[in-house]
């Protein structure tokens, strides 16, 4: 089992940034893959961005490639998503989630553990 807690999340102007953190506990942090979806109101959750266990592979939406990063500090059992350039469409809840096998995977039901999830506004 693993408990994963997303902050960071807010209200930013289109352009702005964004740093989200995902705290796990629970079982060893650095047996998964750690991925990043958003969902907004009325639409499907959707892959973000996704990275292997020692954080050297990445994997994102090709949409925010170039202005999105996702990193991973595995002695602080923590995972982020660094946004840059946030666009009003990208408003919705941004979510972290744990997949093992650690294994690339863009689709959500791949994923066992869930946080929350973190509002993420993006006014124009």
């Amino acid at each position: 089992q693993v408990q994963l807690v997303e902050s960071g999340g807010g209200l930013v102007q289109a352009g702005g940034s964004l740093r989200l953190s995902c705290a796990a506990s629970g079982r060893t942090f650095s047996n998964y893959v750690m991925g990043w979806f958003r969902q907004a109101p009325g639409k499907e959750r959707v892959f973000v961005a996704s990275i292997s266990r020692t954080g050297g592979s990445t994997d994102y939406l090709d949409s925010v490639k170039g202005r999105f990063t996702i990193s991973r500090d595995n002695v602080k059992n923590t995972v982020y998503l660094q946004m840059n350039s946030l666009k009003p469409e990208e408003t919705a809840v941004y979510y972290c989630a744990a997949r093992w096998p650690p294994v690339f995977s863009k689709r959500w039901g791949d994923y066992a553990y869930w946080g929350q999830g973190t509002q993420v506004t993006v006014s124009s």
